[in-house]
């Protein structure tokens, strides 16, 4: 009985209707009965060789798995098209089951094109960051006692002074050996350079790491660095880094070295010694739980010396919200700053940070971060301490973040929810001659010939209506309608309306209704009559 068994486990490649020995066309039923039959032949425990029954379980395994793909009709018409291989695409858990094979064809095309560019992005871990700085303190200076206004005009004069773009890249070289490319580009107020680097990386052991690093630009000139990362203790360790810059002033050697132990399970210190063109000397204490994050740092050095504390709180929401705030001084001057941050999609955080200090001033600093790309707007509004800068700059954003996710996010997302459950609505609905919502727009439409200057503003809300057709019938109740799912009041203030054109038995039929209205249809005054 030895060699029927090896030569079933062997054929691992055999596909799940010969396994279990059925027709491709077979039903439930059959599948059902075969698998049973399989079960009790196979079963690890009619065997007492040690040998049989191992590979009696591995064959009473590969029974299961088979009958558990092919009892499932989603899974069977998965296997059925790509075979094994199309199972094993991530994703398919969140697919609509009731679907067609050359929808589920498209399906996973889709989901193979999204599995390569993560196993691209996986291998080149590409990183960026571009941050546009924008000059806005002609808005809030203008009412200041001793400005100047510029001849030509009463608005306020906005541009960008500085712009700063670095991208990043990795290669594997080996599975010890890493490539790292990066390169960045700068300007401000018209000048501008940028530089290259090029590091390679080496995995020395599971306790360390060194790196080579070679730079040029056309500032500082070429570049010749040296790190070092080591695993002391279990609970410490220590980073040395080494750098010689070649710049026109001659040669400008540099080193660092930093130490960090975990004091506890959350709390971590830091020791830091810097020596060269900006010498200091650097400690720091970081305390990060699930709820909060704190930070403590001293630093003395030329020409900077400052002591920092920051804390952050975490809502354990699904946004992710956090608040934070700090407050750091100095020889510079001291700067206050607080703000949030939240997770405004799955790969998206939004973030907004209000900086007031003497004598940088306000600056309202925007932040999205988009998987590994990083995008920064610093706007600085004024160089003096404006209560009313202070003020726009904490309201400001908080208002339009608010306005955008309730008129746009909110409905937008509600919308693509719906598709997927307008598409079965439809589908029951013509295959009983039922309702179906061809168009549906609200808003403020404009008929009057006398105002053809005026511009109608609706939206389309074909598919939220859809979805709340109910056996053939739409009714509506008479609170305003913005409030519907998948809705939003497109003109605020100003009088609106429903307009819809569905079908009803194959008859086209068209109905307008106010705002407020209800609404129930079908009903046969809403027919339109084919013209004879």
């Amino acid at each position: 009985m030895a060699a029927p068994l090896d030569d079933d486990i062997e054929s691992n490649n055999q596909d799940y209707y010969s396994l279990l020995n059925v027709r491709k066309e077979a039903t439930a039923e059959e599948l059902k009965a075969s698998y049973r039959r399989l079960c009790m032949l196979y079963h690890p425990d009619k065997h007492r060789d040690p040998e049989l029954k191992r590979q009696a379980e591995q064959l009473f395994n590969q029974v299961h798995q088979a009958y558990e793909v092919l009892s499932d009709a989603h899974s069977r018409a998965i296997y059925d098209i790509f075979g094994k291989k199309g199972l094993e695409v991530e994703g398919w858990e969140v697919v609509e089951r009731k679907r067609t094979p050359a929808e589920i064809r498209e399906e996973y095309e889709r989901l193979q094109r999204e599995r390569e560019e993560r196993r691209l992005q996986q291998r080149t871990n590409p990183k960026g960051t571009i941050s546009v700085g924008v000059d806005a303190t002609d808005l809030f200076d203008r009412y200041d006692e001793d400005f100047e206004e510029m001849p030509g005009g009463g608005f306020p004069h906005i541009e960008i002074n500085k712009m700063h773009i670095s991208q990043s890249i990795e290669a594997p070289l080996t599975n010890s050996d890493t490539a790292v490319l990066s390169g960045s580009l700068s300007t401000h107020n018209g000048n501008g350079g940028g530089n290259i680097n090029m590091t390679i990386r080496r995995v020395m052991s599971a306790k360390g790491w060194g790196e080579v690093e070679f730079g040029a630009g056309d500032i500082l000139g070429p570049l010749i660095g040296l790190k070092v990362f080591r695993n002391i203790t279990p609970r410490c360790f220590l980073t040395a880094q080494c750098g010689l810059q070649f710049s026109p002033r001659g040669l400008r050697p540099s080193c660092s070295l930093m130490t960090a132990r975990h004091l506890d399970q959350n709390t971590m210190g830091y020791l830091q010694w810097r020596w060269g063109p900006n010498s200091a000397m650097t400690t720091s204490l970081v305390r990060d739980t699930k709820s909060s994050h704190f930070t403590l740092a001293l630093q003395l050095g030329v020409p900077h010396s400052y002591l920092m504390m920051s804390y952050q709180y975490k809502f354990q929401d699904e946004d992710q919200t956090k608040v934070k705030g700090s407050v750091k001084t100095g020889w510079f001057g001291t700067v206050v700053e607080y703000g949030a941050e939240r997770k405004i999609s799955r790969h998206s955080i939004l973030s907004a940070t209000v900086s007031v200090g003497v004598p940088q001033g306000v600056t309202l600093k925007i932040k999205l971060a988009r998987a590994n790309q990083t995008y920064l707007f610093p706007v600085h509004l004024t160089d003096q301490l404006l209560p009313s800068a202070v003020f726009y700059a904490t309201v400001g954003p908080l208002l339009v973040y608010m306005a955008i996710h309730r008129l746009i996010v909110i409905p937008y997302t509600q919308v693509l929810l719906m598709q997927e459950s307008v598409r079965r609505i439809i589908e029951a609905e013509e295959s009983k001659m039922g309702l179906i919502i061809l168009n549906a727009w609200y808003g403020k439409f404009v008929s009057d010939t006398s105002q053809k200057q005026e511009k109608a503003k609706v939206i389309d809300v074909t598919v939220p209506l859809q979805c709340l057709v109910k056996d053939s019938k739409l009714i509506l109740t008479e609170a305003s309608k913005s409030g519907l799912p998948g809705f939003y009041d497109p003109c605020v203030g100003e009088e609106k309306s429903l307009k819809l054109l569905y079908q009803f038995r194959g008859v086209l039929h068209q109905v307008i209704s106010a705002d407020t209205e209800a609404l129930r249809i079908p009903k046969q005054s809403h027919r339109i009559e084919s013209e004879s």
